[in-house]
């Protein structure tokens, strides 16, 4: 393995990463994936999923070992160890696992998918992690069903923490917005929404001190300028945000390693696209046209070099600004954080991988 030259090596074993792994060994590319440790993603920590098609009903780790499964028997060698390091400036591209013993030295490769994923922010309670897929949530679109006509919390001051109440509002029967400050920094409209709806009541200045409840959430301990105080309730999701897990690119890459946004989610080609559109007060759509027509030539379609958009390779909207470099899932996407868009933008990173290393042989 030393000395072979991998056509792809995908970083990352969720949806984003074991979707890709299948494409890519369907196109016989003889993926190699590093999985992680422990792998399996946010699907791992999450009790029932109802929302991927095809499932009805599925246990979060059972979903995942079916990818995963897949993949293998399509020819994917998952390796269950994270990367430490990543030198982009060579080429081949030059991957390091934790363990590279088994391994015996760097992984060397012609293309990379990074599919690393994101993970909640969490308050810190020790609670949290007992009671989490037993009432305890960072997912609404995931677990709201599971709460209907009941009471729950929603942790949080951002637009993400409005998005989350105002979707549990579609099951529950109530819905308490704690905040630990007395202004939200939320979006205005999203502020207005909340404020609008019957089903919700804000609670400012409070701090979730503990979760009470042994096997399941039944309420909080709050800590308020008045002291503290119970809530009863039967759920408690907490949106505090995301953060990406792209820490490698930053403590073990060298050369000219991928952009990331300001939050640390990776910049792909589309996301570039998106955000020059807004800058010249142009719409995506406009910009789709002209990415096909780039698809099918070997001339970049845009070739402005206004902050930086000449590192994006428009050919491939998953692509990074390192060419040979794509990322998919939710290191890339802060909006969704689905395990069904993120399988999906690893099977369109997939192909345009295939795509890019037939036009780069």
């Amino acid at each position: 393995m030393t000395n072979k030259i991998e056509d792809v090596v995908i970083i990352g074993g969720g949806p984003a990463g074991l979707s890709a792994a299948i494409y890519t060994a369907r196109a016989n590319l003889d993926p190699l994936l590093f999985a992680g440790s422990p792998p399996g993603g946010q699907l791992m920590l999450t009790s029932d999923v109802e929302n991927y098609a095809g499932f009805e009903r599925i246990p979060g780790p059972e979903l995942v070992e079916k990818m995963r499964s897949q993949a293998e028997k399509l020819g994917t060698r998952i390796v269950n160890e994270n990367i430490v390091k990543v030198d982009f400036s060579k080429r081949p591209f030059e991957i390091y696992p934790s363990q590279i013993q088994d391994l015996r030295s760097k992984i060397l490769a012609k293309s990379i998918l990074i599919a690393t994923g994101a993970r909640a922010m969490w308050l810190g309670l020790e609670a949290e992690t007992r009671l989490r897929g037993y009432g305890i949530s960072a997912c609404a679109t995931c677990d709201g069903f599971f709460f209907k006509g009941k009471t729950v919390g929603v942790v949080g001051g951002g637009d993400a923490a409005m998005e989350e109440a105002l979707t549990l509002t579609k099951f529950a029967a109530k819905v308490y917005l704690i905040h630990r400050r007395d202004k939200f920094k939320a979006s205005k409209i999203m502020q207005e929404r909340v404020t609008a709806n019957p089903k919700i009541e804000i609670i400012y200045n409070a701090v979730v001190a503990d979760v009470i409840g042994e096997k399941k959430v039944e309420g909080v301990r709050l800590v308020t300028a008045e002291g503290e105080k119970e809530l009863k309730l039967d759920g408690l999701f907490i949106a505090i945000g995301h953060k990406p897990d792209t820490d490698f690119l930053n403590v073990g890459a060298y050369g000219n390693t991928p952009v990331l946004d300001e939050h640390g989610y990776i910049v792909t080609a589309a996301k570039k696209a998106e955000e020059m559109a807004k800058k010249i007060g142009s719409s995506i759509l406009d910009l789709r046209p002209a990415c096909r027509q780039a698809r099918s030539s070997k001339e970049n379609v845009l070739t402005h070099d206004t902050d930086g958009i000449k590192k994006f390779n428009f050919h491939s909207p998953s692509m990074t600004s390192v060419e040979g470099v794509f990322a998919a899932g939710d290191c890339v996407d802060h909006i969704y954080s689905q395990a069904i868009t993120a399988a999906g933008m690893g099977a369109a990173a997939a192909l345009e991988i295939e795509k890019w290393l037939e036009m780069s042989s």
